[in-house]
């Protein structure tokens, strides 16, 4: 019989730990897509963050290295700029990337640095039990905030893409998410173009992908996805907040 759908060659065969209906494993099977359909798994080194996916090094085939909690884009910069050859990523979820590791990304974007971020935002701190993040929403209930995040006491959650996409060195910022098969397939295609921006040598690129915690927001998956289309997209809508490329064309 004919095998019309497979795992793909650049994720292992180890059964993910992530809780049931993370999207974690949707986005990782993406990446590990597009890693094998540009032939550079040999050539391609993954940047493992702390947070839910601390372990993503376990489920990638290509070359992984483990950072300090934030600090991936500096640890990304360091590998591209001693391997230039290499296609450099980062996996990082809204702690490790928009809190303790704030800096490191701004600096690494503002810097046009030749690497390819894939930033899941899920507005909440997933791996250390459900407190507030910097992404966690107006009026939104986490362990830190059981009345809600407040404003004036909290202040308003950061949009990193909108951010991030004011700075002149990023090549190509996209938010996308995966609840659907359509929006599967664009998230998909966005990866796969930040991996080729790098490639051709075009700067930093950020893929956010807006995501679900179910676990954390005490839902099941479906009414998390529910959720996050009520009331995440409308603060983080989809689209490319920066492509150099479009510009170009004008």
């Amino acid at each position: 019989m004919e095998k019309v759908f497979t795992r793909p060659h650049a994720l292992t065969d180890v059964p993910l730990h992530y809780c049931p209906g993370c999207p974690h494993g949707i986005v990782h099977r993406l990446v590990a897509e597009v890693i094998d359909e540009l032939g550079i798994e040999g050539s391609t080194i993954g940047v493992a963050p702390v947070g839910c996916s601390v372990f993503a090094y376990n489920y990638f085939e290509c070359d992984m290295q483990e950072a300090a909690h934030g600090r991936a884009p500096a640890v990304a910069t360091g590998i591209k700029r001693v391997h230039p050859d290499k296609v450099v990523f980062t996996y990082q979820g809204d702690g490790d990337l928009a809190a303790i590791g704030t800096a490191e990304t701004v600096h690494a974007a503002a810097r046009g640095e030749n690497i390819t971020t894939i930033f899941i935002n899920n507005a909440i701190y997933g791996m250390t039990g459900g407190q507030m993040a910097p992404t966690t929403l107006l009026g939104q209930v986490t362990q830190t905030t059981p009345y809600g995040r407040d404003q004036g006491r909290n202040g308003n959650p950061i949009r990193v893409s909108e951010m991030l996409a004011t700075l002149d060195g990023p090549s190509y910022i996209e938010r996308v998410t995966v609840d659907t098969i359509p929006h599967i397939k664009a998230a998909k295609k966005a990866i796969k173009k930040a991996f080729e921006n790098q490639i051709a040598g075009k700067g930093f690129s950020l893929i956010e992908v807006v995501s679900t915690c179910p676990t954390n927001w005490g839902m099941s998956p479906t009414e998390a996805f529910d959720w996050m289309r009520d009331n995440m997209l409308p603060h983080y809508p989809l689209g490319v907040y920066k492509d150099i490329d479009a510009k170009e064309e004008k």
